[in-house]
């Protein structure tokens, strides 16, 4: 059973929890740095279940993390639980991906109203999930306890305070952008449009069984540190401080392979798991 207690030890928070914009910005942060972001079960070919008391089940109580239908369906139902206004949106994850291609539309991340004024939160896009909430606002650079962050449209936009579709161009669309050195760099593409349960979970059931889904064939584990970030791409772990270089280094073995998930991300793994499309590597 849920239980919001249990989830604030979980991520080591212990302040307030009043419906604004200190609160939410202070859990968001705490979430990227105590739940790892991965996709081991993807891997292993085990189900992901959207049911909230499984995912509070893995992600609180078992201590493991998860993808965005799972960290972000967990953060909706304590925000709203605490009496924010909050809702799911869909968007398309763009990292490292160029603009004339189309991913699916297969991330959510969470809308906010406070006060009056709309955010943006998402605790789970990987290694660049931003650790402050976001303004709605367009061509702002928004700082956040690691990059700064800016929306940018494309097309014409009437109102950014709905998503009814006759109030953008056709081809309009909005993207949440992470400054990496001196470059911008795509996160995500969305239209403000809602992703109900239905939506969430066909998104869930493509990005966990469908065989052109990337989280089926490569190990992925990210989290946010004081300081900067750790992602893991398979035998690639790169470390990154805010506003340095990024530096990476080539995993040699298995054992080495558990050894960091459990040291660097948390993610205690029995000594005989096996990720088949690294086995040949070893």
């Amino acid at each position: 059973m849920f239980d919001s207690d249990t989830y604030f030890e979980r991520i080591g928070y212990h302040g307030p929890r009043m419906p604004c914009l200190a609160t939410l910005d202070a859990i968001v942060l705490a979430h990227i740095k105590s739940i790892p972001f991965e996709n081991i079960d993807v891997v292993l070919g085990r189900g992901i279940d959207l049911d909230i008391d499984a995912i509070a089940d893995k992600l609180v109580t078992r201590r493991r993390g998860g993808y965005c239908f799972e960290h972000n369906t967990l953060l909706l139902r304590v925000l709203t639980g605490l009496g924010f206004a909050a809702s799911p949106i869909s968007a398309r994850v763009r990292i490292q991906r160029a603009r004339d291609f189309t991913p699916p539309r297969t991330h959510v991340f969470l809308r906010v109203e406070i006060d009056g004024a709309d955010w943006l939160a998402d605790v789970g896009v990987g290694g660049l999930s931003p650790t402050a909430a976001l303004r709605l606002a367009l061509d702002v650079e928004q700082t956040t306890p690691h990059e700064a962050r800016r929306l940018i449209a494309e097309g014409a936009w009437s109102d950014l305070t709905t998503s009814a579709p006759w109030l953008r161009a056709p081809n309009a669309r909005l993207f949440h952008q992470a400054r990496l050195g001196d470059t911008w760099v795509d996160v995500c593409e969305f239209t403000l449009e809602p992703m109900p349960e239905i939506d969430r979970e066909l998104g869930n059931w493509f990005t966990s069984t469908h065989p052109r889904s990337h989280f089926r064939d490569r190990l992925m584990a990210a989290r946010a540190t004081d300081d900067g970030r750790i992602t893991l791409l398979d035998r690639t772990l790169t470390r990154r401080k805010t506003g340095a270089e990024a530096t990476s280094q080539t995993i040699a073995s298995r054992d080495e392979l558990l050894a960091i998930l459990a040291s660097e991300f948390d993610l205690e793994l029995p000594a005989d798991t096996r990720f088949p499309h690294l086995e040949p590597l070893w």
